[in-house]
């Protein structure tokens, strides 16, 4: 077993994994967003990739999503964890919580979202996503969130824009109409493509602002993002950390 976890904002460089080593990879579709960093947590192998570049330079339509999932597969990497900071769209996922994200909406329109531009003659590939996140990766997220005693939410459904501007704010309260619960730039993407590559995939989300359906505060900021996520992100790391400790050689 090998785990690949992808840092998003916030989490672009953790210092989490012991005796650790960059290497540089390469795929069919590109170079990785960043370096791959080797090493272990708890005695499992982790592998660790920023989505946007260690510096956070990419922005969130031009990051290599095919090239970032196939470069942890081809490290031998058995189940991706993600973590990403959202906007929430619901009054009661505040700052600060996380989310276990168990649905997306997709709203992008410009990223290449498949491995297969071409069918084998009589062979099409429809990779089936009625439930896009695994499982037995969330049910360790929600209870590791649960036994450090962090205000999470069990079960979320994230749209995913395609940025880099925010919302405006008919678009926010649409998505909540639809039934949004988290909105964000990266998740749905990547879980099509982990789900194409095979690769168990499940994400941790924590809330940093409230979009801007809220009319009675300001608008969300990048500023406002990165200050609540760097609050908190002790508490994303902690659950990762439990996650990849508990995990058996021999089971999600």
């Amino acid at each position: 077993m090998k785990i690949g976890i992808i840092g998003g904002s916030g989490l672009d460089n953790p210092d989490i994994l012991e005796n650790p080593r960059d290497f540089e990879a390469d795929t069919p579709y590109g170079k990785p967003n960043s370096t791959l960093r080797q090493g272990t947590i708890k005695g499992r192998d982790v592998v660790l990739l920023a989505r946007h570049g260690r510096g956070h330079t990419c922005p969130p339509t031009f990051v290599n999503y095919r090239g970032n999932i196939l470069a942890l597969k081809a490290a031998g990497c058995t189940h991706i964890l993600a973590t990403t900071a959202v906007g929430s769209l619901k009054a009661e996922i505040k700052r600060g919580d996380l989310v276990v994200l168990d649905q997306f909406i997709d709203f992008t329109r410009l990223r290449p979202l498949t491995f297969h531009e071409r069918f084998e003659p009589h062979c099409p590939v429809h990779t089936p996503m009625a439930d896009p996140f695994d499982q037995g990766l969330r049910e360790r997220l929600i209870a590791a969130c649960a036994k450090f005693g962090y205000s999470h939410h069990p079960t979320g459904t994230v749209v995913t824009i395609e940025g880099p501007r925010f919302s405006t704010r008919a678009e926010s309260n649409m998505f909540r109409q639809w039934g949004a619960d988290v909105i964000n730039m990266s998740i749905a993407t990547e879980a099509i493509l982990a789900a194409e590559a095979g690769i168990p995939y499940a994400a941790v989300a924590m809330s940093t602002d409230y979009d801007c359906w809220k009319t009675d505060e300001p608008p969300v900021t990048w500023e406002d993002i990165l200050h609540i996520f760097k609050q908190n992100a002790e508490k994303v790391t902690g659950v990762l950390i439990e996650v990849i400790a508990g995990m058996e050689a021999s089971k999600a």
